[in-house]
């Protein structure tokens, strides 16, 4: 396997106090912020010509704690692979979402991929949007955004539009603040996560990527609900928040079309 943990690898966000500190132990570190964005990442987005690198048949590995445990910690925090839709505060795009990855959001996050409503907590979880069976939702858009404004109906098509977007979730209910070992393997045909050798969610799809690595805390919120209901912005914070991450291990290592460890 691939090790890939020098920070010369990877491009650093600091934004608004946001700091990222390197050693044996990478920390992301966020001040209390009034109102302002406030970042702390690393990530592989800026390859030539803006590509991403990481497709099926690909492993990460890590051990990470955090400064709060879910019911304290506010924004969003995680780890994993993520395509930045609408992308990122160095770069603008557009594109339909893809992710596979560790996840955490606070409220007043309520996002349709997580595994409980309201949707937030901390969790493992994959979305593609792009895969034929999402975009052919893309007609239908305003029908079954009308029939989810009636409880009944909502409980009969918001199951099969997940599975359509490929949305498989599973919340973790380990400590935060405690060091765990998490893995991600992604094959062409599902992805597994586990956390400290146990098995957490065997996801049946995978996005085909390809797909960026990112690390990061920040203090922002984003509210899409099966309703449509759309709010998004920035938390204020009063302590300091961060996530440790060690012993990262990012490479092409597994066979991409079986999904036997």
């Amino acid at each position: 396997m691939t090790q890939r943990n020098e920070l010369s690898r990877w491009r650093v966000l600091a934004l608004n106090g946001g700091r990222v500190e390197t050693g044996e132990i990478y920390a992301f570190r966020l001040p209390p912020v009034a109102a302002a964005y406030a970042d702390a990442q690393i990530d592989d987005y800026g390859q030539p010509g803006g590509e991403f690198i990481w497709r099926p048949g690909t492993t990460l590995q890590l051990r990470a704690r955090f400064s709060h445990d879910a019911d304290e910690l506010q924004g969003t925090a995680g780890f994993g692979f993520w395509n930045t839709p609408y992308g990122d505060p160095t770069r603008r795009r557009l594109a339909l979402p893809q992710a596979a990855w560790y996840f955490f959001a606070s409220a007043p996050n309520d996002l349709p991929f997580a595994p409980e409503m309201p949707g937030r907590g901390w969790f493992a979880a994959t979305l593609d949007a792009r895969s034929p069976s999402a975009i052919g939702l893309i007609p239908l858009a305003p029908a079954v955004l009308a029939l989810n404004q009636f409880a009944t109906a909502r409980r009969l098509i918001w199951p099969v539009v997940r599975r359509r977007l490929g949305i498989h979730a599973a919340a973790i209910g380990t400590s935060m603040t405690q060091w765990h070992h998490y893995r991600l393997d992604w094959y062409a045909n599902g992805i597994i996560f586990t956390i400290d050798g146990t098995t957490l969610l065997e996801a049946p799809h995978a996005p085909r990527g390809p797909l960026g690595f990112v690390c990061w805390i920040d203090n922002q919120y984003l509210a899409l609900t099966p309703r449509g209901r759309f709010r998004a912005g920035v938390l204020p914070t009063s302590a300091n928040q961060w996530l440790e991450i060690a012993d990262l291990r990012l490479g092409r290592s597994i066979d991409t079309t079986s999904n036997t460890l």
